[in-house]
């Protein structure tokens, strides 16, 4: 079987994935800082200024993504003076003109979301997983995600009627209609683009980590054992821990030494830490510094290519 590498890069993608060549990897996943969020850890960037932060790093990740590969984007919009601010919405548009397409929409449905109240809405329980592709045609292995049938099907198809053992004309003028007796001896059928993932995580260190079983549905979906995954904005490691356990190859980068830390002991890593490394802010030129990390990810690649 062949040996599954899992490199953890400090410094901002924009600057790290400038070493990696064109069409390497076979999926993004991530969760970016969200606009004004994490600005402990991040600095925040404003709704205002998301979309023009983001379309350079985008590009990037646009070049390194093979044709047949996907962009997984999750992210959510924020409430500001009292109604939801339309950066999100801005960031599809533009990233539809920088040559992405925008295949699907997922939404995570957080079953147990934070409480609380508000005087004009109620709290957030689902965010967006927003799928790119750079083509129609892309790898999707959707029998890898297939659920259980569930108890309907014992009752539902016990006693079969006329209309649901041909394929009719719906009764109430839509134009469409079921073969139900299709679904006779099937155990299992495909999911919806509604995901039901609760919010806990292992790591309570991170700001704002997303449960393992989400980067592992995509995973599943959109790639195949031995493939190359990334996540430009890594945090905690979820997505490579998930990728490691999946048996496929991946990649994470993040800005801050101490999330990298984090990601690498996620994946069974052991690095030290000097507790003074300043953080560092999401803007800033780091090119100088990734210079040397691109030349040590460049000579492992050699040593396990040789």
């Amino acid at each position: 079987m062949a040996q599954i590498t899992t490199d953890v890069l400090e410094g901002d993608c924009l600057d790290v994935l400038t070493g990696y060549p064109a069409d390497y990897f076979d999926l993004i996943i991530t969760s970016p800082p969200y606009a004004d969020r994490r600005k402990d850890t991040y600095g925040g960037i404003a709704p205002d200024d998301y979309v023009d932060w983001f379309l350079p790093r985008s590009a990037q990740m646009l070049r390194v993504l093979k044709p047949t590969g996907s962009f997984v984007l999750n992210i959510k919009e924020k409430a500001e003076n009292g109604e939801r601010h339309t950066y999100v919405l801005e960031l599809i548009l533009a990233l539809r003109k920088q040559g992405w397409q925008w295949t699907e929409e997922y939404i995570w449905h957080k079953k147990n979301c934070y409480p609380g109240k508000w005087p004009n809405r109620f709290r957030d329980a689902w965010e967006r997983c927003l799928h790119f592709t750079k083509q129609r045609q892309f790898k999707m292995n959707q029998d890898s995600v297939m659920v259980p049938m569930g108890d309907w099907a014992a009752t539902r198809l016990k006693a079969l009627g006329k209309n649901d053992v041909v394929r009719y004309d719906s009764q109430v003028g839509s134009g469409f209609g079921k073969n139900i007796a299709n679904w006779i001896g099937r155990d299992k059928a495909y999911p919806s683009n509604v995901l039901h993932f609760a919010t806990e995580c292992g790591n309570k260190n991170h700001s704002a980590a997303f449960p393992p079983a989400l980067p592992e549905w995509f995973i599943k979906l959109l790639t195949d054992k031995g493939d190359m995954v990334l996540d430009p904005f890594v945090g905690s490691g979820t997505t490579l821990a998930a990728a490691q356990q999946l048996e496929r190859n991946s990649v994470g980068i993040d800005i801050l030494p101490e999330y990298c830390a984090m990601a690498r002991e996620a994946v069974g890593q052991q690095e030290f830490l000097l507790v003074s490394e300043p953080q560092a802010t999401y803007g800033k030129n780091t090119a100088a510094k990734n210079n040397g990390l691109h030349r040590k990810r460049n000579s492992r690649l050699s040593r396990k290519t040789a």
